[in-house]
């Protein structure tokens, strides 16, 4: 039998736990009770899971994850905190959080500040003291979901509310959210190394580390807003563009494609990643899909077909380019041969793009390991060589005329 507080102060003890309640709820009506952790509040998005066991700052910063409930599957999360030096973008993206255990203590020299302090003043809701394996496996059976996570007064709402909540939001597939990532204004960084030349960038959710080593390889590096024109792009006459990372579906995104299309008939280098491998594979005229839950994590092993190496990849992805892996394909939009440069081993996902009579390049996982490996750093190598040997190219065809 419950004994009933009487005092005031075990009544206060009573409200207390009560509003560190929280509940994860699943598009398919599953529900897991844990303790809240961050703000309080409820949250919507798509539930997905990132595999790795260390860059939960990282990936928390990263505008890719911008929409999604990210369930981290390493069972202690913030041990090393957070600081100002690991963000890879000016605030925390992902809709809500969720770890099994927390730590109790920030245990790293570099740390600045908690992470359930930096959860709580961006407004980020998030649950922790869930078997998280438990809804691990459950996505990776029924697929990526819209979820939602409650806690403080919304904890108390009856579960057909809840549930009613969650199946109201917005499915990922068709959603755009570029605009709601991208930078507001164009501005540039300068070349750290002796100067290549500039490269366009189409913010649909750059990383700071992706422009750090650009600039590194010699790129005055001009970010721009994902708003532009092809007529602005080409008006700036870059040596080269990219296209970034970012969240959405890549299908709702046909002005990005027409934009890439104009500035590969133009004869720009192009190299992209992740959302602009995405695009790449739309712009030669294949068709993307939705991965039933995709990959996220700092440790996805990639097939580089030309060297036939295993890399060890980060990702962030919930749909692909579908393109012929077996063979060398043509653009059936006009911009020659095709051929899939890297595959992904666990499932066989197109992982790169690789075009034979036009310089562009682009891959699906993320070279500038942030969080992750560095097994895929020398991408913007191959990127500045490529840029450099076009320019040759030019400059010797200028000759012969």
């Amino acid at each position: 039998m419950t004994e009933t507080p009487n005092t005031v102060d075990e009544q206060a003890a009573v409200a207390t736990i009560d509003l560190d309640r929280a509940v994860l709820v699943l598009e398919d009506g599953t529900r897991y009770e844990g303790r809240a952790y961050g703000a309080r509040g409820r949250t919507l998005g798509e539930a997905v899971f990132a595999t790795g066991m260390t860059g939960y700052q990282e990936t928390l910063t990263d505008p890719s994850y911008a929409g999604q409930i990210v369930l981290m599957t390493a069972p202690h999360i913030g041990n090393t905190g957070m600081n100002d030096d690991d963000m890879e973008s000016a605030r925390i993206w992902v809709a809500g959080f969720v770890v099994r255990d927390p730590s109790r203590v920030v245990s790293n020299f570099r740390s600045q500040r908690s992470l359930d302090d930096d959860l709580a003043a961006a407004g980020i809701v998030g649950i922790s003291g869930i078997d998280t394996r438990a809804v691990t496996r459950r996505i990776r059976s029924s697929g990526a979901m819209r979820s939602g996570v409650f806690s403080g007064e919304d904890a108390f709402l009856s579960p057909g509310e809840q549930l009613d909540l969650v199946r109201e939001g917005e499915q990922m597939a068709g959603r755009n959210l570029s605009g709601a990532v991208s930078t507001a204004e164009p501005y540039t960084l300068p070349a750290t190394a002796e100067r290549v030349g500039s490269v366009a960038v189409l913010d649909l959710g750059v990383k700071t580390s992706t422009l750090g080593y650009l600039a590194d390889r010699g790129f005055d590096v001009h970010v721009l807003p994902q708003t532009v024109t092809a007529e602005d792009v080409l008006a700036l006459e870059p040596d080269a563009l990219f296209f970034s990372n970012g969240p959405g579906d890549p299908s709702a995104s046909d002005r990005h494609v027409e934009l890439l299309r104009s500035a590969l008939r133009a004869g720009v280098p192009y190299f992209g990643i992740c959302f602009g491998n995405q695009l790449l594979g739309r712009a030669l005229g294949f068709d993307t899909y939705k991965l039933p839950f995709g990959h996220r994590g700092i440790n996805q092993p990639v097939l580089d077909r030309a060297t036939g190496r295993v890399e060890i990849t980060a990702h962030n992805h919930g749909f692909a380019v579908a393109a012929p892996t077996d063979a060398i394909s043509e653009s059936s939009v006009g911009f020659g041969r095709v051929e899939v440069s890297h595959v992904g081993l666990n499932d066989d996902v197109v992982e790169g793009l690789n075009c034979l009579d036009i310089p562009a390049f682009s891959v699906q996982y993320h070279p500038e390991s942030a969080a992750g490996p560095h097994d895929a750093n020398y991408l913007f190598d191959r990127f500045r060589d490529m840029v450099i040997a076009a320019k040759q190219n030019d400059r010797t065809q200028e000759a012969g005329e």
